[in-house]
């Protein structure tokens, strides 16, 4: 993300607009402290949790400037969850999302990161929040079946399935989501896996028909065409499983129905009723002094 583009954001982001003078002293503060001292910070996400971040961090350091990077589907998630749940963050990351779910909201999580390097910064995510016995972190990919595959590894949130033109790649042991939840079925997933859901969802299945399971957040941008997927294949899959398209607005907690997946997150829910239910009850969070 370039400078102009992130000063354009710090300026119409949800949590920043308000002040945004603040937003771009404190980017402007990072980028300063990070060219005299490498080493990395403890960050205040929420008032329940942090984050270990350091310079190049793409997504983690996207909270620092804006508070919640994916603002609406972040709140969906510090909304919708309650402790008793289970989440599966699968494409995790440095554990963003896991750290929202089992830090601040105390749910158990399932926290999928295939590439050693990045596991290790989730790993320090879920040690500084002392989560040891609420996250079962897993350095694996996902697909339909057992296997090994090779996955890229300098390319930071948007590393994936090797193909024939990636270079700097590794092998990766690859397991089902089916196989890793067992009988813990999670009320949410994240799938965030660059265009590889399609194989994904295929060792999913069980997951998916279960009806504990009551929202997906997933990124279908077109990155399966890189794989042969078209994407319109997941929509309709999970249109067949009584799930439909959603866009959350967080300050007003309501949901609205879209027609069709975007280009960024969508999120697909089931039993409605149920999830609007548990947003409305939810306690109200306050992130940059912006309460929702």
């Amino acid at each position: 993300m370039s400078i102009q583009h992130t000063l354009k954001l710090l300026v119409s982001h949800p949590l920043t607009k308000k002040k945004p003078l603040t937003s771009i002293v404190r980017f402007l503060k990072w980028q300063l402290g990070t060219k005299i001292n490498n080493f990395p910070i403890i960050y205040p996400f929420t008032s329940k949790s942090k984050l270990v971040i350091s310079k190049g961090m793409t997504g983690a350091t996207g909270n620092l400037y804006f508070g919640l990077h994916e603002f609406e589907d972040m709140a969906f998630l510090l909304h919708f969850l309650k402790e008793e749940d289970y989440f599966l963050d699968a494409g995790a990351n440095v554990g963003s999302y896991t750290v929202l779910a089992s830090a601040h909201v105390g749910c158990k999580s399932f926290s999928v990161e295939p590439v050693p390097a990045t596991f290790q910064n989730l790993l320090n995510n879920v040690c500084i929040n002392r989560l040891n016995t609420k996250v079962e972190a897993l350095n694996i990919g996902l697909g339909k079946e057992s296997a090994i595959m090779k996955f890229t590894k300098t390319l930071d949130t948007v590393n994936h399935v090797a193909i024939d033109s990636d270079e700097n790649t590794i092998d990766v042991p690859i397991k089902s989501i089916d196989e890793i939840v067992g009988m813990n079925i999670p009320s949410l997933i994240k799938i965030d896996v660059e265009g590889y859901e399609t194989e994904v969802l295929k060792g999913a299945m069980n997951t998916l028909k279960n009806n504990k399971l009551k929202a997906i957040i997933i990124e279908l941008n077109g990155s399966g065409g890189r794989y042969g997927f078209d994407e319109i294949d997941i929509h309709n899959l999970l249109i067949d499983l009584k799930f439909g398209p959603f866009k959350y607005l967080p300050f007003e907690r309501q949901l609205k129905k879209v027609d069709i997946f975007g280009s960024y997150n969508t999120i697909y829910i089931r039993d409605i009723d149920f999830v609007r239910d548990r947003i409305m009850k939810a306690d109200r969070i306050e992130i940059l002094s912006n309460l929702f």
